[in-house]
């Protein structure tokens, strides 16, 4: 789910491509939009060996979303059922992260015969 969700958002990138532009701001322009993707990657790859890092990373992300769109606009109460298309799937990654990180915890606390 991760990974669809990292995809859903790359794929918002694409708003970049418009004619008139040059390669290089293209590329400029693909990378700017892409940095939050990078970084929700670069978590997900840490997070398949330490799901709690996952867990927490992805659920924070969610609230800086939220917490990003209430401060940055002028915030209307309807924006916070469209915010969450983006924030939701990743408190759902969040939290199956933690149910991982606690099924895989307490199988460890249990005596080998």
């Amino acid at each position: 789910m991760g990974m669809v969700l990292i995809l859903f958002l790359a794929m918002f990138s694409l708003d970049v491509f418009e004619s008139g532009l040059t390669i290089s701001q293209i590329a400029i322009g693909l990378f700017m939009h892409n940095i939050p993707v990078l970084v929700l990657l670069a978590i997900l790859i840490i997070s398949w060996k330490h799901e709690i890092v996952g867990g927490v990373a992805f659920i924070l992300a969610g609230l800086l979303y939220i917490l990003a769109l209430v401060i940055r606009t002028e915030f209307e109460w309807y924006m916070l059922s469209w915010s969450v298309i983006i924030s939701g799937p990743a408190f759902i990654v969040g939290i199956l992260f933690f149910i991982n990180w606690f099924k895989k915890k307490n199988y460890k606390d249990i005596p080998k015969k």
